[in-house]
């Protein structure tokens, strides 16, 4: 596996771990109480939200250069 592909699939994944964070905490953050917090929902938003970012990551990541 060439370097550039290492450097893509770590920066990708660092960029999905990120969005899986973030959309976690404002699903999360919506509730009015932490009780009511539906678990499920959290997790399939988190997930769909990293497998986005992943699929957006395609058309580029400015922190991975082309081999040069």
């Amino acid at each position: 596996m060439s370097n550039y592909w290492k450097n893509w699939f770590k920066a990708a994944g660092i960029r999905a771990l990120k969005t899986v964070a973030q959309t976690a905490i404002a699903t999360i953050g919506t509730s009015a109480v932490i009780g009511d917090v539906n678990w499920v929902v959290v997790a399939s938003a988190s997930a769909l939200a990293g497998i986005l970012s992943l699929f957006t990551s395609i058309a580029g990541l400015p922190e991975v250069k082309g081999d040069e």
